[in-house]
């Protein structure tokens, strides 16, 4: 039993977004809500403890937990390096059992998030973690939760914190299922067209009200 809190997570939220002209992606409004705020709440809401963003510090209403400011060293030096540095950011003793990863630009994050963390009873001992897949099948790394021992212990053996290396190097040894999620779930903000697309499916979708009181 680890002697930590069970959850905790790291939302990633540092990177250039150049496809979208250096836009401060993270701020970006869907639905009423900064695509920061949903990855933030997202992990709240499934229980995560402890919360680490790994970006510049942004405009975040309270979430309902400590909320901890970390850039990577150099700064844009990559997924991989972001969560090196979030993880050195505190220490192993009293470290979460799980960490759940969550992309910035998920305007899906609470569902996501939701799937990710619904069965960590059941996930079997020698599974390092569990990350969503696209509607190709492909894994989405960051999107995911994993062991924070399994992690660490990864973090550890890259070379410079990580810095310019691709995700799949730091999850490559890491003994990760992939769970198959609906295709909206894993949907990205990382062009104009992407975040349009994100805001359409959030206007033409019933509110909570109108959901309530349709016929059953």
């Amino acid at each position: 039993m680890s002697a930590g809190p069970r959850l905790g997570a790291i939302v990633l939220a540092g990177g250039r977004a150049t496809r979208l002209d250096g836009a401060d992606k993270p701020l970006l409004d869907v639905g009423g809500r900064s695509l920061l705020a949903r990855a933030a709440d997202a992990a709240v809401a499934v229980g995560a403890a402890d919360l680490a963003v790994v970006g510049p510090e942004s405009p975040l209403d309270a979430v309902g937990t400590p909320v901890r400011w970390v850039r990577e060293d150099p700064p844009f030096g990559g997924p991989a390096a972001a969560i090196v540095a979030a993880l050195a950011a505190t220490s192993a003793a009293g470290a979460p059992e799980w960490t759940l990863v969550l992309a910035g630009d998920l305007p899906h994050a609470e569902e996501a998030a939701r799937l990710l963390a619904a069965d960590l009873d059941l996930f079997p001992a020698d599974t390092d973690g569990v990350c969503l897949a696209d509607a190709s099948g492909r894994p989405q790394w960051l999107t995911g939760v994993y062991r924070t021992r399994a992690l660490r212990e990864a973090a550890s053996a890259l070379p410079e914190r990580g810095r310019d290396a691709a995700i799949r190097a730091l999850l490559d040894d890491l003994a990760v299922a992939v769970l198959r999620a609906p295709a909206h779930v894993t949907d990205d903000v990382d062009t104009w067209e992407d975040l349009h697309r994100a805001r359409r499916r959030f206007a033409s979708a019933p509110s909570p009200s109108t959901a309530e009181e349709a016929p059953r």
